[in-house]
């Protein structure tokens, strides 16, 4: 795959600096830290309750953080006045569960979002959804329901959904962890296409193959802490101990 990252010294589009994150007593974030350049595709890995999807969900300020700082785009997302709306333009997130609204057709639950926000005209969101659907390789499931579609093609539409907000950075949260092998394969095709279009995506994934494949870094998290980052050769000379431990575990 070509390596289409930006400049290494250009200002960083996602950036994480000392961030803390409790739940009660539950210090679930320790001070982690962590740079995104343009184009750049980031896979974190790491063992349940290691921090992987709050770290993700601050990102998003879908969780505020107790202390540090987080830059997504130019939006400072630590600050409580942050422009929610503009930066929801610029990031797009997708979880385990698909989320898509039942009572609207694939290509309504994706024409919702750009009429509703953007104001844009219908016969113009139709043709954005069409084409969203058409990337993602499900056009001929524009009318019909979420019910009516697999697990991977409702995961799919999910990506499409998000895509249609022409997003600066994608967030991907173990979109295929409810799937079986063959749909994970068909959700992870979509996702290596982005990747090999430019897109800055920043994943939480289980998929260790895929990550080595794909991920231009891979971060590992541990006890709330980024305990190993770098290219895919970490996963084949780990560090430490428990990179060691969480690998044999996966295989």
């Amino acid at each position: 795959m070509p390596d289409v990252r930006a400049n290494p010294d250009a200002e960083p589009i996602v950036s994480l600096k000392e961030v803390h994150k409790r739940f009660g007593d539950n210090h679930v974030l320790r001070g982690v830290s962590l740079d995104v350049g343009r184009g750049e595709v980031v896979a974190i890995i790491g063992k349940s309750g290691s921090g992987k999807s709050t770290a993700l969900r601050c990102m998003d300020y879908l969780e505020t953080i107790d202390s540090g700082a987080i830059t997504v785009c130019g939006h400072r997302v630590d600050q409580h006045d942050v422009d929610l709306k503009a930066l929801r333009l610029d990031i797009g997130i997708v979880f385990q569960s698909y989320n898509l609204f039942p009572h609207l057709t694939v290509e309504e639950n994706i024409m919702l979002a750009p009429r509703s926000v953007k104001k844009m005209p219908k016969a113009e969101a139709r043709q954005l959804a069409h084409r969203m659907l058409g990337q993602v390789g499900l056009l001929e499931k524009a009318s019909q329901y979420p019910e009516q579609l697999s697990g991977g093609q409702q995961q799919r539409a999910a990506i499409a959904r998000s895509l249609a907000m022409e997003p600066k950075v994608m967030l991907f949260d173990e979109v295929t962890s409810a799937l079986d092998p063959q749909l994970t394969g068909e959700v992870l095709r979509v996702i290596e296409d982005l990747a090999a279009k430019g897109m800055t995506m920043i994943m939480v994934t289980h998929e260790m193959n895929f990550a080595r494949r794909v991920a231009s870094t891979i971060v590992f998290m541990n006890d709330g802490k980024i305990w190993e980052q770098g290219d895919a050769s970490i996963l084949n000379n780990p560090q430490t101990e428990a990179l060691q431990e969480f690998l044999r575990n996966e295989l």
